[in-house]
């Protein structure tokens, strides 16, 4: 019997993809951005709304509008080190992967920078990406962290941080499906 259990064990390990069964109950007050990634888990992003209003308003509004869903990260770099994932490009879902036109795809609505008070200086921060040399660009891509990029401090909005998931994120390959976003809480 033992047996039997170890082995069923071992088979549900085998079949269920890292993170899947991962959850996260926001805390009272609290508004956080799940995302759902194919094949990989759920990512669970705490939403700074008191600090950076206009931005997380932008991104919970595309939310629930469904804008994310079945996007792909069109961005990953871990080349020389670890650095960030992106996504937020409505042609990710039908165009190359690799077409450049990508990173500068939005939905044509500006969003202000913000100073959230919040650093990207830790794996898992969150924020709003513009173009390089205009903070005030932003719109509806953004960027995960995977490692400290203080360097990004005061060009873009930090608006969120991973508080669970930040294993997914790791795993995160470009072209991986977004499957969906929501919010949860608030």
């Amino acid at each position: 019997m033992k047996r039997f259990f170890l082995l069923v064990g071992l088979v549900l390990a085998v079949m269920l993809p890292a993170g899947a069964g991962q959850d996260y109950q926001p805390k009272a007050g609290e508004t956080v951005l799940k995302l759902a990634v194919e094949g990989r888990g759920n990512v669970f992003i705490r939403l700074f709304t008191k600090e950076a209003p206009r931005t997380t308003s932008r991104i919970i509004e595309l939310t629930r509008e469904g804008f994310y869903n079945g996007q792909k990260f069109h961005r990953v770099v871990r080349n020389p080190r670890p650095y960030l994932v992106q996504i937020g490009a409505p042609g990710s879902r039908t165009k190359s992967i690799d077409d450049d036109s990508l990173l500068s795809e939005g939905t044509g609505r500006k969003v202000a920078y913000e100073d959230s008070g919040f650093s990207n200086n830790a794996e898992g921060m969150v924020g709003l990406s513009a173009e390089p040399d205009n903070r005030d660009t932003g719109d509806c891509q953004f960027y995960i962290t995977l490692a400290p990029a203080k360097f990004l401090d005061g060009n873009y909005t930090v608006f969120g941080k991973v508080v669970a998931g930040m294993d997914v994120v790791k795993k995160i390959e470009k072209s991986d499906r977004l499957v969906s976003a929501t919010v949860i809480g608030g």
